[in-house]
Parts: structure tokens; sequence; C-alpha cells
């Protein structure tokens, strides 16, 4: 155990983050998104038993976010035609902003295919247990100054 580390995060996702460099990506991953065969060449770390918020919120009290691009956060874009509401997605600008300044607009989106092919490029994948439409997230990490 340590102290102010908070419990959510396994020695493993802690070495994880701990190796991560500027501009490496992580992505939380809800509970549809195929980690597995998108990380194939990634870590995958399963935390099935939680939600993407709650992961969210711990990594971001140890993980930087890019300061060198515009937007150091992705969601995946709706699909056009897919009648979904995503309302996890303010709880996810609440997280930002309580720790980047530039808030709601650190965040962009990509289209479906275009998060699949960025996720098989980052360097770890955590497959949540979330039940939430459109949860993925892709953060990009920063420098610790």
């Amino acid at each position: 155990m340590l102290k102010g580390i908070p419990k959510i995060l396994s020695p493993e996702l802690l070495k994880v983050l701990c190796e991560m460099g500027h501009s490496d990506r992580i992505v939380i991953a809800d509970g549809n998104f195929p980690a597995e065969s998108m990380g194939k060449d990634a870590i995958v770390i399963r935390m099935d038993g939680h939600g993407a918020v709650e992961v969210l919120n711990a990594i971001l009290t140890l993980f930087p976010l890019d300061t060198y691009v515009e937007k150091p956060v992705s969601l995946m874009q709706v699909v056009p035609g897919d009648n979904v509401e995503t309302p996890i997605w303010k709880e996810y600008e609440r997280a930002v902003a309580a720790v980047d300044e530039r808030g709601s607009a650190a965040i962009g989106q990509i289209e479906r295919f275009a998060f699949y092919e960025e996720a098989k490029k980052a360097y770890a994948i955590i497959a949540t247990g979330e039940g939430a439409l459109y949860a993925n997230i892709m953060l990009q990490k920063g420098v610790v100054v």
C-alpha cells in the first residue's frame, strides 16, 4: 500500500503509467470495446469490475495531459445515424476540467474506425466494465513538471 495513490490503481497499472513517456497514449475502454484484439501490440489491463469514470478520475490524479497538442483527450465519435445519448461525456469533461485549465477544449472526437486505428498504437488499453455506450476515451501523456 502507498499513501496518496487511489486504491483502484493496481500495481500493474501504476507500472504502466510510470513507463509511459511524453506523447504515449492510453485507452480507457468501455465493456463493448474489443480491447484484446485492438491491444495485440499494447499492454491490456483488465478492470472489468470498474466504470470508466472512476478509472479516469484515478488516473488523472497522477497523469499529466499533453500540453503540446490541442486535444490530448479523444472520445470515440457517435456513428452518424446511431441514436445514442452520451451523458458520460459530461462526466469526462468534469474530470478533465478538474486537472486541466483547458477544460472541455482539451477533448476532441475521433471517428469510430479511426479511433480503433489509434487505439492499436496506444501504449496500453484498460478494459473496464463500463456499460455506457461510446464511453471509450484516449489520453495522451504530457510532461511531469
